[in-house]
């Protein structure tokens, strides 16, 4: 009897413990995490003019907002953006990455350095990033684009005017994949150096060439890395905002504006020209925000299967 007593005042004992560690993580999570989902998406059903007014000042709108974003022109080209950012960024991106992970896995020389040399536009700020490919590289008088191609005689190219409306998207997207790629690079990396060495040795022995085996070990032993990757790069790709900024002196610039940036207007009122300050909108872009990435999150789940490779 004396023993149970023990046992079952030690399991109590556990459960206290335990309780005691968890309580401050508990409310943190909730606190950090789940009040501001909670709160963000009761707010973008109510009209709110500034974000720190209280709920009595709310006036409930039901699915208005949601509604008036999808007939305002403006939200539609922001989303437009967004998509090409997140599919021909992400094209280039994912392609350059990989590629850059397959050669520093390789086994080359310097590996270390040139890893680091890749890596580095991730470790400077993107404000300083945006202004050396403003004033280093796309300027029309002294860029880098015009001196290169003026030296191999492709005069056209280097009369072109990166920063005009025809090429500010394009000549932003470029200079935001030249910051990304390290990063996405690294993912793929580790992904790469946690497959055995035995694969790729009873690959050369059965005759396969290292474009056999990447086509056959290497790629298909990747697909949890590509989902990872991919996840990664939409949740940066919704928030895009500094480089918009960066990039045009006008926030609702039409080549440039993204839904953060539009986001930004309703709720701060910036651009109040054209639009109304409105938080609860804000909100509502925010909740169809999550919902997209959430939505390439299942879609990747679904489409790219890795439950049946092993390592």
């Amino acid at each position: 009897m004396i023993k149970e007593a023990g046992e079952v005042f030690n399991v109590k004992k556990n459960k206290t413990m335990i309780a005691v560690f968890l309580t401050p993580a508990i409310l943190m999570f909730v606190l950090v995490f789940l009040y501001p989902i909670f709160r963000t998406i009761l707010m973008s059903f109510f009209k709110i003019e500034g974000i720190t007014d209280s709920m009595t000042k709310w006036q409930f709108t039901g699915l208005a907002n949601y509604s008036k974003l999808a007939g305002t022109s403006l939200f539609r080209i922001s989303m437009w953006n967004l998509f090409r950012i997140w599919l021909i960024g992400g094209l280039i991106v994912m392609s350059l990455a990989l590629l850059f992970a397959v050669i520093i896995t390789s086994g080359i020389r310097f590996k270390s350095f040139f890893r680091a040399m890749i890596y580095l536009p991730n470790v400077v700020s993107a404000v300083a990033l945006a202004t050396m490919w403003l004033q280093y590289v796309y300027s029309p008088k002294f860029g880098l684009l015009k001196n290169v191609f003026s030296s191999i005689g492709l005069t056209y190219l280097s009369k072109v005017q990166w920063l005009d409306n025809d090429h500010k998207f394009m000549a932003l997207l470029i200079a935001y994949c030249f910051g990304m790629v390290g990063y996405h690079m690294l993912i793929f990396a580790s992904g790469i150096e946690r497959i055995g060495e035995d694969y790729y040795e009873a690959a050369t022995l059965d005759g396969a060439n290292k474009i056999n085996q990447f086509r056959y070990i290497t790629f298909p032993l990747l697909k949890g890395v590509f989902k990872t990757n991919i996840t990664m790069w939409s949740v940066t790709s919704v928030g895009f905002f500094v480089w918009s900024q960066l990039f045009s002196t006008v926030t609702a610039d039409t080549q440039t504006i993204t839904p953060m940036v539009y986001m930004y207007m309703m709720i701060f009122g910036a651009g109040n020209s054209m639009t109304e300050r409105n938080a609860g909108l804000g909100a509502s872009i925010g909740v169809l925000l999550s919902i997209c990435v959430v939505a390439v999150f299942l879609i990747c789940n679904k489409l790219i299967k890795d439950d049946d490779l092993e390592f």
